[in-house]
C-alpha cells in the first residue's frame, strides 16, 4: 500500500521569523528610517521577484543597495536579512515523530537562499527532509501551479496521498484544488490532533474535516 508523505510549509510552520529585526539593523547601516526601510521591501517588487528567482542575490543586494542607501557589505546585508528566524519546538518534534514512525517529508517554501542558508546552517533539523522544494529554484510562489506540480514530481505520489501543512490559507486552498490533503496550521496543538486523527483513519478524511479545508 501507498504510503502518505507530509508536505511542511517552512516559515511560520516550523521556523517563526520577525522581519522588523532585519529592516531595524539594515537601517542603521543605511540613510533611510526603519520605516522608509520596510515599505521598500515589502511595496515593491524586489522581495517578490528575489523569490520567484528573478533576480540573483547580487542583483537583490545591488538594487537595495542603491535604493535605500546601505553603506554596507553584501555579507553584512545577508547577515542582518537572514538573521531573523527562531524554531518552533513542538512542530521540530512533531516532524522527528513522523521521521521516526517510517513518514517521507519534504519543505514547500517560498523563500530565498539567503533564509536557506541560514536556517541549514543555523538548525540542524533542516537536514531531515527527503526533498525541497523552494520557489527562488522553482521559479514560482505558492500559490502558482508551478509550484505544486514540482513537488508531486519530486514526492512521486498520488496525490490523495499528499498531505500539506501551511500557515496560508490561499497556499492551502492551492494544494486542495489538485486534490491533496491539505491542513490549515494555526497551532502545533491543533496540527497535532487533526494530523494524528487523519493518520489513524488510514486517511480517510471526515466529511467534516474536508468542508473546513475548502473554507479555510
Amino acid at each position: 500500500m501507498e504510503k502518505s508523505v507530509i508536505v511542511f510549509d517552512l516559515g511560520k510552520v516550523l521556523v517563526d521569523f520577525d522581519y522588523s529585526i532585519a529592516i531595524s539593523r539594515i537601517a542603521n547601516r543605511s540613510t533611510r528610517s526603519p520605516t522608509e526601510v520596510e515599505q521598500f521591501f515589502f511595496h515593491s517588487p524586489l522581495l517578490l521577484d528575489y523569490e520567484s528567482g528573478r533576480l540573483t542575490r547580487r542583483e537583490f543586494f545591488d538594487q537595495a543597495r542603491q535604493a535605500i542607501s546601505f553603506r554596507g557589505t553584501m555579507e553584512e546585508f545577508g547577515n542582518f536579512f537572514a538573521d531573523i528566524f527562531t524554531e518552533i519546538p513542538p512542530m521540530i518534534e512533531l516532524h522527528a515523530e513522523l521521521r521516526q514512525r517510517g513518514f517521507k517529508t519534504y519543505i514547500f517554501s517560498n523563500t530565498n537562499d539567503l533564509a536557506v542558508e541560514h536556517i541549514r546552517r543555523n538548525f540542524r533539523f533542516l537536514g531531515d527532509f527527503d526533498g525541497y522544494i523552494y520557489s527562488y529554484e522553482a521559479g514560482a510562489m505558492k500559490p502558482e501551479a508551478k509550484m505544486y506540480e514540482a513537488l508531486e514530481l519530486l514526492a512521486r505520489r498520488r496525490r490523495s496521498k499528499i498531505i500539506y501543512l501551511d500557515d496560508r490559507p490561499e497556499n492551502v486552498a492551492g494544494g486542495l484544488a489538485r486534490g491533496w490533503r491539505t491542513f490549515l496550521h494555526e497551532t502545533p496543538e491543533k496540527t497535532r490532533a487533526v494530523l494524528e486523527s487523519y493518520l489513524q483513519s488510514g486517511g480517510q478524511s471526515s466529511a467534516s474535516r474536508q468542508k473546513t479545508a475548502r473554507t479555510e
